[in-house]
C-alpha cells in the first residue's frame, strides 16, 4: 500500500470517529419511546384492543404469501369477530423492494386504510414501515428517505406482530429495503418508524422451520453483539439489554431449533430479539450488517443467514479491539472461565462457529461473483461509514479482505 493510501485511510478513520461522536451527542438529546409490548401465548387476541386505542377503523394487514395462507387466517378471524374491517396485503417479498412498498401504498389508499398491522418477520414489518413513510410523505420517493432521520413526519399507527425471533423490528426505528433497479439494499432510520404496539405471541413461532429458527436466532445474536461493541453510543441500559439478549440466545436458541414446540425457548427467543432490537435501535449495528445487506440485495440471501455466516469472520478480524468484551462474555456464559483474555475471546468465537455448525449454517458462501465485489465494497462502506459506531472502521481494503474470507475457496 502506498504512503498516500495509508495517510488517506488514517484520515478517513479519524473523520469517521469525529462523526460518531457527533451522532452520540445528538442521540443524547433525542426523546426515545418504547412500543407498548404485549407478551404471552394467545396475546394476538388483543390486536382489536390496540386498534381501538388508536381509533383505527380499517387497518392494512401486511404479510407475506406463506403467512397469508398459514397464520394470517387466525388473526383475520380475531378481527372479524371483533367487527373490524380490514384489507390484506400479502405480496411482501423475502427482501422487500421499493416496488413492494409502493404497491402496498396503492392498496392502502384504494381501501381507505388508516393504520397497519404487520404480521411476519422483518420483511412485512419493514414493508409496513416504508409504506407508512410514503403515506406520511406523499410527495417523496423512498430513495429520498435514505439518510438518518430522513422522514421526519409521523406515520400511521403500526402494530407489529413478529412470527420469527430475530429481526427485533417490532421495537426499532429502522427499515431495510431493496432498490429493485440497482439491487442496492439499504436502511432507513427514523424514530417515526418505531411501531406503537408490539405483540409477542410465542405460539406464532411454533411452526417456524428449524433452519429459519436458527438463522433468525443468530440474527438476534448479531444485533446484540454489534450493539454491545458500539464505540460511542452505548449506555448502561443498552449494554445490559445486549448482554441479556446474548445470554438468552446461548441458552435457548438451540432448544428452539431442536424442539419447535418448546414454548419456554420460543418465548425467551422472542424476548431476546426484542431486547436486541431495542439496543441496536439506539446505538446502531455494524460491519456485519453492512456486508450482509449487500448479499441480500445482490443474491436475495436471507438476512439472518447472511449475518450468521459473516459474524465469526468479523469477530476474528476485530481481534484485540473486542477481545476484552468477548472474554467477559465467554467467562460469564461459562464457555471458558480460565486462561488469558485472548484465549477466552477465541473460545467465544469458536462456540459461535460450533453453534452454526450444529444448526446446519455454512461457514462460507459459494455464490459471490468476482465482478460484484467492488460494488459490495462500495455499498458496505456507504452504509457503515460514518453512521455505525463500529469498534473498527473498515476501509475499502478491509472490506475486501473480509468479503474474500466469506467466499468458499475455489478448487485448484
Amino acid at each position: 500500500m502506498s504512503v498516500f493510501r495509508r495517510i488517506w485511510n488514517k484520515s478517513y478513520i479519524v473523520y469517521n470517529r469525529i462523526v460518531h461522536g457527533l451522532y452520540a451527542a445528538m442521540k443524547v438529546l433525542m426523546h426515545w419511546r418504547t412500543p407498548i409490548t404485549i407478551t404471552g401465548e394467545g396475546s394476538i387476541a388483543r390486536a382489536p384492543e390496540m386498534l381501538a386505542a388508536v381509533k383505527s377503523k380499517h387497518p392494512l394487514l401486511v404479510t407475506d404469501p406463506f403467512l397469508a395462507e398459514h397464520l394470517a387466517p387466525r388473526l383475520e378471524t380475531i378481527l372479524r369477530d371483533a367487527g373490524v374491517d380490514y384489507t390484506v396485503f400479502s405480496d411482501v417479498a423475502p427482501n422487500p423492494t421499493i416496488a413492494n412498498c409502493e404497491h402496498a401504498r396503492a392498496v392502502y389508499r384504494q381501501n381507505g386504510c388508516d393504520s397497519f398491522i404487520a404480521l411476519g418477520g422483518g420483511a412485512p414489518m419493514d414493508t409496513a414501515k416504508v409504506c407508512g413513510a410514503l403515506i406520511a410523505r406523499p410527495h417523496k420517493e423512498v430513495r429520498q428517505f435514505w439518510s438518518k432521520f430522513g422522514i421526519g413526519r409521523k406515520i400511521p399507527p403500526l402494530i407489529a406482530i413478529p412470527t420469527t425471533a430475530g429481526t427485533g423490528s417490532e421495537t426499532t426505528l429502522a427499515a431495510v429495503i431493496v432498490d429493485q433497479d440497482t439491487h442496492h439494499k439499504f436502511a432507513l432510520m427514523d424514530p417515526v418508524l418505531m411501531p406503537l404496539y408490539a405483540i409477542l405471541d410465542p405460539l406464532l413461532t411454533v411452526g417456524l422451520p428449524p433452519f429459519v429458527t436458527a438463522t433468525t436466532g443468530m440474527d438476534t445474536l448479531v444485533h446484540a453483539l454489534e450493539a454491545y461493541f458500539s464505540r460511542s453510543n452505548s449506555t448502561r441500559e443498552t449494554n445490559q439489554l445486549a448482554e441479556d439478549a446474548i445470554r438468552i440466545v446461548f441458552r435457548f436458541l438451540e432448544r428452539a431449533y431442536n424442539d419447535g414446540t418448546d414454548m419456554e425457548a420460543r418465548a425467551q427467543m422472542q424476548i431476546a430479539a426484542n431486547k436486541g432490537g431495542f439496543a441496536f435501535s439506539r446505538v446502531g449495528v455494524g460491519n456485519v450488517h453492512a456486508i450482509a445487506h449487500t448479499l441480500g440485495g445482490l443474491y436475495n440471501t436471507p438476512h439472518g443467514l447472511a449475518n450468521a455466516v459473516i459474524l465469526p469472520h468479523i469477530l476474528k478480524d476485530y481481534g484485540a479491539v473486542v477481545q476484552k468484551k468477548l472474554a467477559y462474555l465467554s467467562e460469564s456464559l461459562g464457555i471458558r472461565i480460565d486462561g488469558t483474555p485472548e484465549e477466552k475471546a477465541a473460545a467465544f468465537i469458536a462456540e459461535v462457529e460450533a453453534m452454526n455448525e450444529r444448526m446446519g449454517i455454512p461457514q462460507t458462501f459459494d455464490f459471490i461473483r468476482d465482478e460484484d465485489i467492488e460494488q459490495m465494497i462500495t455499498w458496505a462502506m456507504k452504509e457503515a461509514n460514518p453512521v455505525y459506531p463500529v469498534p473498527q472502521v473498515y476501509t475499502r481494503e478491509h472490506f475486501r479482505a473480509v468479503i474474500e474470507s466469506i467466499r468458499t475457496p475455489k478448487e485448484a
